[in-house]
């Protein structure tokens, strides 16, 4: 039986709406600080720059506040001189002066309270580490225990012991439907097939960050099932993947394979629960080079190792140079899915990775094999420099990859070769071609200077540019490029034009619906951890609309856009490398 309840006094009505409307008011001012105040949602180092940017043109004060609310730093919004890609000022707060270690907010009167962050030493550790850590839960061909999984702890996919030979791929050998064992590598992205054009850049760019931080890169442990052998940990995790890469060429005639995949993607599942038959395709130019490639680079790091690794270097260089032969024999082996699916059963719809020039590989691999084996008929395949446009690596142009090797190993070649003098100075002058100005830009970093920095994987891009800075630091000893490179990190952890921090697992808002096949099916609320999503793109290719079209805005934190929030091994890899390179860094990073 119901009771009346007692009528309410007019005062304690007006008390009630009153805080009630204050309690609003409060979070409503909190909630708008964070959706208006963007900065790196981890933190940041003390003696290094410290910026946050305001979604609006506010002028007057702005706060730092500890966890009491208590005012600790005062400084002065400045408006920016560009406007961001929407058309708005911004508004910036720069607080690099402040070096105290702590919890802190920025707070503007009238927007409210951002995101919280850290200042301290080795603020950007646990991301760094996630960010290889994630390579692990990519996986294939082994269960993930829960005591180096955590909660995402699966069951063993894709054994990939009983691989057919695609009739793509038949030779007089090998001819179709042959069986191989093909087992190991990573999962490439939000599917479960393994690419071996992707798989180059990714192997290749891990494979630099130990070559570049070795001594940093040893300290770094990963709680994976080989952390207590006696290699770096970032070298077993690449070894899960090179190891499979070597089971792709053919061992008759040194061509490789272009992908082992399914015919087509799988849905929305579990590894273990997707068993279609897999097979290996086609060989093409640009693997069998991306292949050399990455298994020369491997060489001359893992010959360092020859006790806990014999005959691992012996093997790699000796895949490298009979890959390489092959493509100087099969130069224009160009992969068409299209077409190639005209002509052979079962039809393949997975992944294309398709390239039709191939001069760029050719750089990268005789610039491996030629710093790796010390031998000039590699060194003259090379057609340096030119009129070519320098750009940041990608799967489809890897050309950089080679100059940084060169520019990097030069040492006393140059004598020899004098115009490897130009590559280092042509790097240096990209940088600087690329930092001109970006503290004018509405965000000031490198990324948010072009609309054209915005399509398919974009925070690769940010990655990629911090790596070609972070290199011209090493190369220059000019620390303006680690400051940018620092900027672009900031970038991928929430000074952006979408609030987000775009790496799963880290920051107060960060993708929780990557399109990622086992954190859609594991059952488990929080997605793997570690993963850098795609990013901002206008594109909409999956046909998924984005809030906005302004293309630092056009983000979506939705598991069927694959052409906004997908992962993959190619973005992860630069990713990895700019948080731990400048892990490795940050007291190269201290204002004086």
């Amino acid at each position: 039986m119901s009771q009346a309840k007692p009528k309410a006094s007019l005062f304690t009505l007006t008390l009630a709406v009153a805080i009630c409307c204050a309690s609003n008011l409060n979070a409503q001012s909190i909630n708008n600080g964070q959706g208006s105040i963007r900065l790196n949602q981890i933190g940041f180092y003390p003696g290094a720059a410290k910026v946050a940017i305001l979604t609006n043109s506010n002028t007057g004060k702005f706060y730092i506040q500890n966890t009491n609310k208590k005012t600790v730093y005062t400084g002065e919004l400045k408006p920016s001189v560009q406007p961001a890609f929407s058309g708005k000022l911004t508004a910036i707060a720069n607080f690099s002066d402040f070096k105290k270690p702590g919890t802190y907010t920025v707070y503007v009167p009238g927007t409210g309270n951002s995101y919280p962050f850290n200042i301290k030493t080795s603020v950007y550790k646990s991301v760094a580490d996630a960010t290889i850590k994630a390579f692990y839960f990519q996986r294939a061909s082994i269960p993930l225990d829960e005591k180096y999984a955590g909660k995402w702890h699966r069951a063993e996919g894709h054994p990939d012991d009983k691989v057919l030979v695609h009739a793509s791929a038949a030779s007089d050998k090998r001819p179709e439907r042959t069986v191989i064992s093909s087992p190991r590598g990573w999962y490439d992205a939000g599917d479960y097939n393994k690419y071996i054009v992707n798989s180059g850049i990714t192997t290749a760019t891990l494979l630099s960050l130990y070559e570049d931080f070795p001594d940093y890169m040893k300290t770094v442990k990963l709680n994976i099932p080989e952390s207590n052998n006696q290699l770096p940990d970032v070298l077993d995790e690449i070894l899960w993947n090179l190891r499979w890469m070597l089971t792709m060429q053919d061992p008759n005639d040194g061509g490789v394979y272009h992908k082992l995949t399914n015919p087509k993607f799988d849905a929305m599942i579990m590894p273990d629960k997707a068993v279609e038959q897999r097979y290996v395709v086609q060989k093409g130019t640009a693997a069998t080079l991306d292949f050399a490639a990455v298994m020369a680079q491997a060489s001359r790091i893992f010959k360092k190792f020859p006790r806990q690794l014999p005959g691992l270097a012996d093997s790699c260089i000796k895949a490298s140079e009979s890959a390489y032969q092959w493509a100087v024999k099969n130069p224009d082996m160009v992969y068409n899915q299209d077409a190639m699916n005209k002509k052979f059963k079962p039809e393949v719809v997975t992944g294309g990775y398709g390239d039709r020039s191939f001069a760029d590989e050719f750089i990268w691999a005789a610039s491996e094999l030629y710093v790796t084996t010390g031998k000039d008929e590699y060194y003259s395949k090379l057609n340096l420099i030119g009129n070519d446009k320098m750009q940041v690596p990608s799967w489809a142009q890897v050309k950089m990859l080679g100059y940084y090797t060169l520019a990097q190993n030069s040492g006393s070649n140059i004598a020899h070769h004098p115009e490897l003098q130009q590559v280092k100075q042509h790097l240096v002058a990209y940088a600087d071609s690329m930092i001109a100005n970006a503290d004018k830009n509405a965000y000031q970093t490198v990324m948010t200077k072009a609309a054209s920095n915005f399509n398919w994987g974009s925070n690769s891009n940010a990655a990629n540019q911090g790596i070609l800075l972070i290199k011209a630091y090493k190369l220059s000893n000019n620390k303006k490029y680690l400051d940018y490179a620092l900027s672009n990190l900031d970038y991928v952890l929430g000074r952006n034009g979408a609030g987000y921090s775009y790496i799963t697992g880290y920051g107060s808002k960060s993708p929780m619906h990557p399109h990622h096949r086992p954190s859609v099916a594991d059952g488990v609320v929080d997605p793997i951890p570690g993963l850098l999503s795609g990013g901002p793109n206008p594109g909409m290719q999956d046909g998924i609309k984005v809030p906005s079209t302004v293309p630092d805005e056009a983000f979506i934190d939705d598991d069927r856009a694959y052409a906004a929030n997908e992962i993959a091994i190619n973005w992860n890899a630069p990713m990895a490398y700019l948080a731990n390179a400048i892990e490795a860094l940050q007291k190269q990073l201290a204002i004086k």
